[in-house]
């Protein structure tokens, strides 16, 4: 289902390097391909709520950012968030989060993905936090 505008990891990495927000967050792209997509962010101060667990709009952002991606991996850079849910099932504290999306299904003009967002402690060990599952719409489909 690629084509020729499937993204490769220093693409996606440029891409997500071009939103304003993902940069004031820190956000990188740590895997790429295949209809998946990793993304990462520490977890500093400025992201957590007033009882120290990281902002529920923090696991939404990188939710929504995993999602588009590995839709993007599977049909192009064409490809824009069209809705998401996102179940939140224990605080994220820790060192670093992690959100890892996978396709479910690639269509012509929608791309469903869903999404474990994990956040991971200073050795190593993660902690499931969020499930997220999206649509995202293709902005300019394969002929």
């Amino acid at each position: 289902m690629s084509d020729s505008r499937t993204l490769d990891l220093e693409l996606a990495r440029k891409v997500l390097g071009e939103q304003p927000f993902s940069r004031l967050l820190g956000a990188r792209v740590t895997a790429f391909g295949d209809g998946e997509a990793t993304l990462e962010l520490d977890l500093r101060e400025e992201l957590l709520q007033q009882y120290g667990y990281a902002h529920g709009g923090v696991l939404s952002y990188a939710a929504d950012n995993a999602l588009t991606l590995a839709a993007g991996s599977v049909v192009g850079s064409g490809v824009i968030t069209s809705g998401f849910t996102i179940d939140y099932l224990r605080p994220a504290t820790g060192a670093v989060l992690r959100a890892r999306a996978r396709v479910v299904r690639a269509g012509r003009t929608r791309v469903v993905c869903r999404c474990d967002v994990i956040a991971v402690d200073a050795v190593g060990t993660e902690t499931l936090c969020a499930v997220a599952q999206g649509d995202i719409a293709v902005l300019e489909p394969s002929a």
